[in-house]
């Protein structure tokens, strides 16, 4: 039985390169795009069935893709609730339908960075498998990490897994973990780079705690199995050594100095910035009641780094979108878009270059250089169908009203049928007395008599 066909006719292409759009059908055969051009229909056998969709007045792009994601969180408020508040099995569940978020959202593809448990591989197998329906997926298993550096300081033990850290001091326990995920069938192998000091010293921000030749050790015994090496780093140091030591991605590479811009453009290291947290928590911050201060810190992280990720980017350093999803900051399903907005303002791009970064560039975190991200002939049928105009008001991508199809694989993509929005599970969230200490001078200040 020949492959079902399907031709989009009318719409005006955006192909995913960085070119200027242009008008033309596209035909689908299977799960691959067979033709792109006005005589696309031309490709289609004389005897298939063919469906056609009129996409008169849209623009035609590939599905996007989400560089760093973290489906298994569920909107954590803290690490607190992260790493004490989560269970394997309904954290597996969960994660199958915010996954479903991300794909109505327009993002038929995301890297899930590391995972809680081994939830990233199950769910992965789950939609590859016809399980349930979502994006296609890459994952890590738990971060490689030592007890200094991360974002959960005392909260990580000395030893064994924590949340989505797992504790690694030796050379014998590095290799000894990657050998196990590896055998897990995790796609990418993350190590925490850089991480929060427990006291702050007289610079701000993060601290290295991996040497470079632990560094290199971890890319040397991934390497040997064909398993990529992703860094979470957020310091000058870390980058640097990232890049020095082998590894394949680094997320966020901010504060970098110019030894560590050399590093990267030298080796062409693709980066992620992962700005969409710190510009929700820096624009938005009022509305949840963050801190003005913490606020600023953010704000700072996006203005002090834009400089360098521009230069690398003018110097052929692919830069991919990612919105670290999964936290309360970044539900899934709102905000993936958003990065595209912050390199369009922040860093300068074109929307061209933005939509190009969130499509053929993001292809490499899925490992499919050359056969996602683009409308082009061979690649995989993953496009949008969209009214709007993202070529001129990247924004526009952030509404999911304008999707009048979103195809994966060749099919079309369920966008009717109704998803929780939000769920009550005993013991998932930190609940608390309350959200101020009830002092005698607060009640007074009410008015109140104690």
């Amino acid at each position: 039985m020949s492959d079902a066909y399907t031709l989009i006719q009318n719409g005006l292409i955006i192909d995913g390169t960085g070119s200027d759009p242009f008008t033309g059908d596209v035909l689908i055969g299977g799960q691959r795009i067979v033709a792109v051009g006005a005589d696309a229909g031309a490709s289609c056998p004389s005897d298939a069935a063919v469906e056609k969709i009129d996409a008169t007045g849209c623009r035609v792009l590939p599905g996007m893709i989400d560089s760093h994601c973290h489906i298994s969180f569920d909107h954590p408020n803290s690490n607190d609730e992260l790493f004490f508040h989560r269970r394997y099995g309904l954290a597996a569940l969960v994660a199958g339908v915010n996954a479903q978020k991300v794909l109505r959202a327009g993002f038929t593809s995301f890297f899930d960075a590391d995972c809680v448990f081994d939830v990233g591989v199950d769910l992965r197998d789950a939609i590859e498998g016809g399980v349930i329906e979502g994006p296609r997926m890459t994952t890590g298993g738990n971060v490689l990490i030592n007890c200094v550096g991360g974002t959960a300081t005392r909260l990580l033990p000395d030893e064994g897994t924590r949340g989505y850290a797992r504790i690694v001091h030796t050379p014998d326990e590095i290799v000894r973990e990657i050998h196990k995920q590896i055998k897990m069938g995790v796609d990418w192998i993350k190590v925490h780079v850089s991480g929060l000091p427990i006291r702050a010293g007289k610079q701000g921000g993060e601290i290295s705690t991996w040497t470079l030749d632990e560094l290199k050790l971890v890319c040397d015994t991934a390497h040997q199995f064909g398993i990529p090496v992703v860094g979470h780093c957020r310091n000058a140091t870390s980058t640097r050594d990232a890049a020095i030591a082998g590894f394949d991605m680094i997320l966020h590479a901010t504060y970098m100095d110019d030894e560590a811009l050399k590093a990267v453009v030298d080796r062409k290291v693709p980066l992620v910035p992962t700005f969409t947290f710190q510009a929700n928590l820096a624009d938005f911050g009022a509305a949840i009641g963050s801190d003005e201060n913490l606020r600023d810190v953010f704000r700072a992280e996006i203005t002090e780094s834009v400089g360098t990720l521009r230069a690398a980017f003018d110097a052929g350093v692919p830069l991919a979108t990612g919105s670290e999803s999964g936290f309360s900051l970044t539900p899934y399903g709102d905000w993936h878009y958003r990065e595209l907005q912050v390199f369009v303002e922040d860093l300068g791009m074109t929307p061209l270059q933005a939509i190009n970064s969130a499509t053929e560039q993001g292809a490499r975190a899925l490992k499919l250089e050359g056969e996602l991200g683009c409308i082009k002939p061979d690649y995989l049928a993953d496009i949008l169908i969209f009214d709007g105009e993202p070529e001129m008001h990247i924004t526009q991508l952030g509404d999911a009203a304008r999707f009048r199809h979103i195809i994966k694989d060749g099919r079309l993509v369920d966008t009717s049928t109704p998803l929780p929005k939000e769920w009550q599970l005993p013991g998932w969230r930190v609940s608390e007395y309350s959200e101020r200490i009830l002092t005698k001078e607060l009640v007074q200040s009410m008015g109140l008599n104690p």
